[in-house]
C-alpha cells in the first residue's frame, strides 16, 4: 500500500504512545504510577451524566444540525460573553466531537499550502501536526522558562511575515501550566490589529486557574472578530471520553467549520450535548472542589520535585502539568529526555512525558500530570528520587 505523501507530515500525541508502554509494563506485573496522560481522575458531576442519560432515554438518538443543536449554542454563546464581557450569536458557535476539530477545522479553512502559522513550542503537539500536513509551515515561537513560559514579544515580532495567516496561542497551557499576561496580550494585539492574521486561542483550561482571573485575547478591543477561541469539556467537568467540544469564532468562518463537519463526522452526538448544556447551567461546585484539589496536588509535586538533585520546577499558575527542568541530570546522565522519561518509566515506574513530546524547544524539560491522587504522586517522587541515586 502507497499512502499520501501528506502522511508522513502528520504527527501524533505522545501521552498515547507512553500510555501503551506503560501498560504493557503493568501486564508483565510492574507497577506504574500514571503521570503521562491529560485526563482528570475525577467522575463526571453526577448532574451532568443524569441529563444526557434522560436525553438517551428520550429519544435523542438522531441526527441533530451540523454545527450543534440551537439549545447548547445559545448556551455556549451565553457563557463565553460573559465571561469576557462580549456578546455571541449562536451562529458563532459550533460544537465537535471533542476540541481537536476545531484545531482542525480552523486551520483548513483558512491556511494554504505555502502559509505560516505560528504556534507555541513547547505546546500541545497537534498544533504542529496540522499545520504540516495541510502543506502550511508550522514556525515556533519559543516559551521560556525566565518568563514563566511565556515569550518575548519581540521573537514574536521577528516571526511573523506577510505569509503568515494564524497564531495559536494558549492559556492557560499545555505542557508548562504558564499563563499568559495581559500585557502578553497587549503586546500580540498590537502586533496583529492592522494584519491579516487570526488568532486561534486555546481556552480549554480557563476554568483550571489557582490565582488571577481568566483572560481572552478575543475580549481585547477589536480582536473578537480577529479571534477562533477553542474550548471543551474534558478538562473542566472531567469528560475526556465524551468527546464534546466548541469553537466561538465569526459566524462566516462558523459556517465553513460546519460545512467541514458535514463532510468528515456530519454532526456532534445528540444526547451527549445534553450534558454539556447542564454542565454549563448546572452547579459549578464539584468542578471547582476539583480544581482546588489539583491546587493542593501541584503544590505537592512541585516541592516534591524541587527537594529532588537534579531538579527543578516552577509552580504552574493554572492547567494540571509541571514542567520542570532537568538540565542537569541529562548532563549527569549523557540521557536525552526522552531517554530519561524512559529510564523513569522502566526503572521506577513512573510513566512520564519527555519535554520533546511537546517541540523541540522542551528538550532539558519533562511533563507531569498531576492528575492523579496525593499518594500516588508521593510515590512517584519517592520512586524518582531512588531511581535518580542509581545513575
Amino acid at each position: 500500500m502507497k499512502l499520501a505523501e501528506r502522511m508522513s507530515r502528520l504527527g501524533t500525541e505522545t501521552a498515547f504512545e507512553v500510555l501503551a508502554k506503560a501498560k504493557a509494563l503493568e501486564a508483565k506485573g510492574k507497577n506504574i504510577v500514571h503521570l503521562e496522560l491529560g485526563e482528570p481522575d475525577f467522575l463526571t458531576p453526577k448532574n451532568i451524566s443524569d441529563a444526557a442519560i434522560q436525553a438517551l432515554c428520550n429519544g435523542q438518538t438522531h441526527y441533530g444540525p451540523a454545527p450543534g443543536s440551537l439549545e447548547l449554542r445559545s448556551v455556549i454563546a451565553k457563557v463565553t460573553g460573559r465571561s469576557r464581557s462580549l456578546e455571541f450569536t449562536p451562529d458563532q458557535v459550533v460544537v465537535t466531537p471533542g476540541a481537536k476539530p476545531i484545531i482542525f477545522f480552523s486551520i483548513l479553512a483558512l491556511v494554504n499550502e505555502g502559509d505560516e502559522v505560528i504556534y507555541p513550542n513547547p505546546g500541545f503537539p497537534i498544533y504542529e501536526s496540522v499545520i504540516e500536513f495541510v502543506g502550511a509551515k508550522a514556525v515556533p515561537l519559543p516559551l521560556k522558562e525566565e518568563k514563566e513560559f511565556s515569550f518575548d514579544i519581540n521573537d514574536l515580532k521577528q516571526l511573523i511575515t506577510g505569509k503568515t495567516k494564524m497564531i495559536i496561542l494558549n492559556s492557560p497551557q499545555n505542557p508548562t501550566g504558564g499563563v499568559l499576561s495581559k500585557s502578553d496580550l497587549e503586546g500580540i494585539v498590537g502586533l496583529v490589529k492592522d494584519r491579516d492574521i487570526m488568532i486561534l486561542s486555546d481556552e480549554v483550561y480557563e476554568f483550571i486557574l489557582y490565582e488571577g482571573e481568566h483572560l481572552s485575547i478575543a475580549s481585547f478591543p477589536g480582536m473578537q472578530e480577529k479571534t477562533i477561541i477553542l474550548h471543551g469539556f474534558s478538562k473542566t467537568y472531567a469528560m475526556t471520553g465524551w468527546r464534546l467540544g466548541y469553537g466561538v469564532m465569526p459566524a462566516e468562518l462558523a459556517e465553513k467549520v460546519a460545512q467541514l463537519q458535514v463532510n468528515s463526522n456530519s454532526c456532534p452526538n445528540s444526547f451527549i450535548q445534553y450534558g454539556g448544556i447542564a454542565a454549563l447551567t448546572g452547579p459549578q461546585d464539584e468542578s471547582q472542589a476539583m480544581v482546588a484539589e489539583f491546587k493542593r496536588r501541584r503544590d505537592v509535586i512541585v516541592d516534591g520535585l524541587n527537594a529532588i538533585d537534579g531538579i527543578t520546577c516552577l509552580r504552574p499558575r493554572g492547567a494540571f502539568y509541571v514542567f520542570p527542568n532537568v538540565t542537569e541530570l541529562v548532563k549527569k546522565t549523557g540521557m536525552d529526555t526522552r531517554q530519561l522519561a524512559g529510564y523513569f518509566l522502566n526503572e521506577a515506574g513512573v510513566a512520564a512525558l519527555s519535554g520533546t513530546a511537546f517541540g523541540g524547544y522542551g528538550e532539558g524539560y519533562l511533563r507531569f500530570s498531576y492528575a492523579n491522587s496525593v499518594e500516588n504522586i508521593q510515590e512517584a517522587l519517592r520512586r524518582m528520587a531512588t531511581s535518580i541515586k542509581k545513575l
